[in-house]
């Protein structure tokens, strides 16, 4: 009887949970395979640089990668933007000093964060944010995303989203088509005055602006810089920044395109 190769074994455990749950901590992991968990931080390390797996800054945590098989063969539009933007994020955040989220597309014009640089000790900004669906109408993220879209697929998904909501989502998202004419004028989305986007938000109220990503002419995410309000307002990050998280954009953008080509 052939002998069984136990790292490979053991890296196929690991695969199949993380496939199974979604993003997985490295504690979820040794709970569910019953592997110490320096085995399993060398062969994720092993899965990551082969990009089988990414895993975030922000909390370490992993997901399966743009290698990952899948049943079309092709990497999703979240794997593949995550791995163009790595690096592209964390140097613009290296270079302005802020926080940096990158969004993904996740159907009927809603972008969800998939990576970030945030630290709480360096931007004071609450850091746990991937996975997080940000408000269409009032985050600079959402905006960004919309106002890139074709103007059919603007209307269709503006209305759709507008059904059901309430307060000052409702009072936005009345408003919206003329935000998204002065985002496309200025080239940016600011993130509203007064919106916190969830309720456990902790630390300095935050300002943003962000940019769509294309490729191939088709809006395929959103980048965004955040600083702390009383420190940074949205005015002064694009006066001094715009330039960069523009060129990011487009770095994160040419990166996809031949990715998926």
């Amino acid at each position: 009887m052939t002998k069984l190769n136990r790292s490979v074994e053991r890296g196929l455990n690991i695969l199949e949970v993380i496939s199974s749950n979604g993003v997985c901590s490295l504690a979820f992991l040794a709970e569910r395979t019953g592997l110490p968990k320096p085995t399993i931080l060398r062969i994720c390390a092993t899965l990551v640089q082969q990009r089988w797996l990414t895993q975030s800054r922000s909390d370490s945590r992993y997901r399966v990668g743009s290698r990952f098989p899948r049943v079309n063969s092709r990497p999703t539009t979240i794997d593949t933007l995550v791995e163009a933007g790595a690096s592209a994020i964390l140097s613009l955040s290296d270079a302005t000093g802020l926080g940096v989220d990158l969004a993904a597309p996740i159907g009927n014009g809603r972008v969800e964060i998939v990576d970030t640089t945030r630290n709480f000790s360096r931007h004071g900004i609450f850091p746990d944010c991937i996975g997080y669906r940000p408000s269409p109408f009032r985050s600079a993220l959402g905006c960004a995303f919309l106002a890139a879209l074709e103007p059919e697929q603007e209307a269709e998904y503006s209305a759709r989203l507008a059904v059901h909501t309430t307060g000052k989502d409702r009072t936005a998202a009345l408003a919206l088509p003329a935000k998204l004419r002065e985002v496309r004028a200025q080239g940016f989305a600011i993130r509203e005055d007064g919106y916190w986007g969830r309720a456990v938000d902790y630390g300095g109220i935050p300002s943003a602006i962000a940019v769509a990503i294309s490729a191939q002419s088709h809006a395929v995410g959103a980048v965004s810089l955040i600083g702390l309000a009383e420190q940074h307002s949205a005015a002064a990050i694009a006066k001094a920044h715009l330039k960069k998280l523009t060129e990011t954009a487009e770095e994160i953008g040419k990166l996809y395109a031949a990715n998926v080509g």
